[in-house]
């Protein structure tokens, strides 16, 4: 896929998407950093759900640092895996305080040294938190990078690596933003909706491998 491929996937993105940001509720980078440790394996609005009660008993770092364990479990229980995730946000705080005086840290090789954050947590906290360039790769941005031809491969760094190469740094969050919600409500898991798809035309899956006349506007009727 060229350059000039990308950019019309970019530009038919931006017409669906036009100011696209995480579906986590959160008020600075902390809450973010919570919210997307409970997002493991459970939607954003379960999620969204929790935090707003959650963040109110525990107020700030400190007061999840110091949380009892298993009243942090009930209390985040609906989100599944409740218990791995209460330990880690407990070390995770404890880390931040003792590492980084409380502060979350705006550095993806210190974020990846807390417990519970790995590089799409990192990812995340970066563009979302602080604004920092970064592709944040989840299960969406996996499907969604191989169906349109994006990459061959479903190993996170490698596609991480691949789609930095592909897109321009200066539009990594509006990618990495745009194509999860596209994944989310158009290219869904099991049955996409290639015909309600913006970039279909030029998307490997949808235009079932045949490669779209560059003449010809893939917006056209869209």
């Amino acid at each position: 896929m060229n350059a000039a491929d990308i950019e019309l996937i970019l530009e038919g993105l931006g017409k669906r998407y036009i100011d696209p940001k995480t579906e986590l509720i959160h008020r600075n980078p902390y809450e973010l950093l919570i919210a997307t440790i409970l997002s493991a394996q459970c939607t954003d609005v379960r999620v969204n759900k929790v935090t707003p009660e959650l963040f109110s008993k525990y107020i700030d770092v400190s007061g999840f640092a110091n949380a009892d364990q298993g009243i942090l479990e009930r209390d985040i229980k609906s989100t599944g895996f409740f218990r791995n995730k209460a330990r880690m946000i407990i070390a995770c705080s404890k880390k931040l305080i003792s590492d980084y005086n409380g502060t979350v840290p705006d550095d993806m090789d210190k974020l990846v040294t807390l417990p519970g954050v790995g590089r799409k947590t990192a990812s995340v906290i970066l563009a979302a938190g602080f604004g920092i360039p970064a592709i944040a790769v989840d299960t969406h941005v996996i499907r969604l990078s191989n169906r349109i031809g994006l990459v061959k491969v479903k190993d996170p760094e490698k596609i991480e690596q691949r789609l930095k190469e592909l897109i321009p740094q200066d539009k990594w969050i509006f990618f990495s933003m745009s194509i999860v919600l596209h994944g989310r409500q158009i290219c869904k898991a099991r049955k996409p909706l290639c015909a309600d798809c913006i970039i279909v035309k030029l998307c490997n899956y949808g235009f079932k491998g045949r490669v779209p006349d560059p003449f010809k506007n893939p917006f056209a009727g869209a």
